[in-house]
């Protein structure tokens, strides 16, 4: 028995199991189970050996994730930027065409309605009469000023006053069809047409405008509410049904301007154009992050 309790205990130092003791081994052998100690716990062999090296191996896994999951932020922020780049290129060629569209010389007005799809922002000159009994009023509106608003040009406050566009149907002589005419801007206390009765023209006139396409409700913009005769956006098959008109709309321009009448020129060019702020805002995120991820995981302290 003694030989064989100490033969079972040098095979399981062998093992790596640390010390045993004697009355475990001859348990062991006599094949009776093992008492627990004062504190409720049996003898078991030791695996601290394995787990300490499974332990640097986890956590070496866990960095390389985090280190290259952590990348993807100044990448993604390069790519973004890179986008923004694009998109103002693309912008700046919109507005450059909107422009050259809006100063080329006047063409005659197209009998037809399809025709009017790639004429968007190009004036046209027509002849005939308005119909002063069938006023639309766009509203609320501010005055179109370029002068004004580059003074203005980041306050948060403007001295823009609030009025309403004038759409009049206007019948073609030439081409026997009538189009709306947004005359232009009058102030609030101006919409009434007996307020304004000098600026009323009478009679056959020629006329230059910008030619505009239907426009769809933007969000938060309220519903159009012919009732009350108070249009927020461009609903040319409602106004059309409205007053009779075929659903073709302009802009006149400024010349078309009369004593005591709406101010034309109402027709805005300009188009939102903020991709330089973004493309600042995601190239300086891209370094900054770049900064940081580089000084942490390339250029950490030995051991760390």
């Amino acid at each position: 028995m003694a030989a064989a309790t100490r033969w079972l205990r040098q095979l399981l130092r062998a093992a790596g199991a640390g010390p045993v003791p004697a009355r475990a081994v001859r348990r062991s052998v006599l094949g009776v189970p093992a008492r627990s100690d004062s504190l409720g716990l049996a003898w078991r062999p030791s695996r601290c050996g394995s787990s300490a090296a499974e332990a640097p191996a986890t956590k070496a896994d866990e960095d390389s994730f985090l280190q290259w999951f952590l990348l993807l932020i100044p990448v993604t922020a390069f790519g973004l930027g890179t986008w923004q780049v694009q998109r103002r290129k693309w912008k700046l060629e919109l507005i450059a065409e909107l422009e050259s569209r809006v100063m080329a010389e006047p063409v005659p007005l197209p009998a037809d309605p399809m025709e009017l799809k790639s004429l968007e922002y190009r004036p046209v000159q027509v002849r005939g009469r308005f119909d002063h009994s069938k006023e639309l009023y766009m509203m609320p509106r501010t005055l179109v000023d370029p002068a004004r608003e580059a003074r203005e040009a980041g306050r948060l406050s403007s001295s823009a006053r609030s009025g309403a566009y004038v759409i009049t149907p206007f019948h073609c002589t030439d081409l026997g069809i009538t189009i709306l005419v947004n005359r232009g801007f009058v102030p609030r206390k101006k919409v009434a047409p007996d307020t304004r009765q000098k600026g009323q023209i009478e009679g056959e006139v020629d006329l230059v405008g910008i030619v505009r396409l239907a426009e769809t409700r933007k969000p938060f913009v309220p519903e159009n509410n012919p009732e009350k005769n108070h249009w927020h956006y461009r609903d040319l098959a409602a106004m059309a049904r409205l007053t009779g008109a075929d659903p073709i709309f302009v802009d006149a321009d400024f010349k078309s301007t009369v004593p005591g009448g709406p101010i034309g020129g109402q027709t805005r060019v300009t188009l939102r154009n903020e991709h330089l702020q973004y493309i600042v805002t995601w190239y300086g995120l891209c370094a900054a992050t770049a900064y940081l991820w580089a000084k942490k995981f390339l250029h950490r302290a030995p051991g760390m």
